[in-house]
């Protein structure tokens, strides 16, 4: 017949904190939370996955987009290079009825004038371009006498706008319509 010994000071004070005799511990609240926690945890790798998923499907939408609209902008791109060519503005200019321009003059910040101006070249009746539209969307030449010589231009040297000749009574073409616009 055991007995067990009787505990003094610190050690009474803590054997007062431990249950007396064995008992048993009951196992459902136990389990229960077991099951709760497993459950939650499942439930939320399950949100996590389809979230995970969906932004997936979204990146992948955004990555196609991404990739149709690259591809419009090249195709821009190349139709803006091919309509900035210099043969096609050269082009796109002589069917406007535009004439290369003369030698330029300079205005130097003191107000003298450097080089000797000349007017464009004037263009022949058989290179001229039918005139589009009517008389008032054709625009007015100006022409600029050439100064005497050695001698800086003022402003009486340069003559006043003149009208364009009126277009004939031959029927006008229309311009041909330039893919892509």
């Amino acid at each position: 017949m055991s007995r067990k010994p009787e505990l003094k000071g610190r050690a009474a004070r803590l054997a007062r904190l431990f249950p007396a005799g064995p008992r048993q511990a009951a196992r459902t609240p136990f389990v229960l939370l077991v099951v709760l926690l497993l459950g939650g945890g499942l439930i939320g790798l399950l949100v996590l996955n389809s979230a995970l998923s969906e932004g997936s499907f979204k990146m992948d939408d955004l990555q196609k987009d991404t990739k149709s609209l690259t591809d419009e902008e090249q195709a821009l791109q190349r139709d803006i290079d091919s309509y900035s060519a210099p043969d096609a503005l050269q082009r796109r200019a002589r069917e406007l009825g535009m004439v290369p321009g003369g030698d330029p003059a300079f205005l130097n910040p003191d107000g003298t004038v450097k080089g000797v101006p000349s007017p464009a070249a004037q263009q022949s009746l058989e290179d001229a371009p039918a005139a589009v539209g009517p008389p008032e969307a054709i625009p007015l030449s100006r022409t600029i006498e050439a100064p005497p010589s050695s001698a800086t231009p003022t402003p009486s040297t340069l003559s006043e706008p003149t009208e364009a000749p009126a277009p004939s009574a031959a029927p006008t073409e229309a311009i041909p319509e330039t893919p892509g616009r």
